[in-house]
């Protein structure tokens, strides 16, 4: 067995449609991490990005199981002293609708250089509408 080498040139990206409506956040995060990767794919090659784009589509509408709503907290600190500042995911969900689906997604994808590039084939949506029509992107199914 051979392992197939693919190169920058001979990437063939899709588009993939998600809808995030009464999805468990974990669970769909998990899998939107794995085609931005490309792990989907017969040809996965771990250190090249050959992974596909992905619109997720009602993201306002992502679910979270027992009382993570008030007991989940996303932690920053500015570096300066007295400078931690925590949110729970209700307070981080009212600010800003996508922000739990984006961070849930990057935090599935691995540490390294190539989680920048992924991040950036990954569009969120807090409603059902998108501008990605002529793309025509596909149903991801098996979420």
């Amino acid at each position: 067995m051979t392992t197939t080498l693919v190169s920058k040139n001979g990437v063939k990206r899709d588009w993939y449609i998600a809808d995030a409506a009464d999805k468990t956040l974990g669970r769909f995060a998990t899998r939107i991490a794995t085609v931005l990767m490309g792990k989907h794919k017969a040809d996965y090659t771990p250190h090249a990005d050959n992974g596909d784009f992905v619109i997720v589509t009602n993201a306002a509408k992502i679910h979270l199981t027992g009382k993570k709503w008030t007991k989940k907290e996303y932690i920053r600190h500015s570096q300066y002293p007295g400078g931690l500042r925590r949110r729970t995911a209700e307070q981080v969900h009212a600010l800003d609708q996508t922000r739990i689906v984006e961070t849930a997604i990057r935090g599935m994808l691995p540490t390294n250089h190539l989680r920048a590039q992924r991040m950036k084939r990954l569009r969120v949506f807090a409603g059902a509408e998108h501008t990605h029509d002529a793309h025509k992107p596909k149903a991801l199914t098996g979420i």
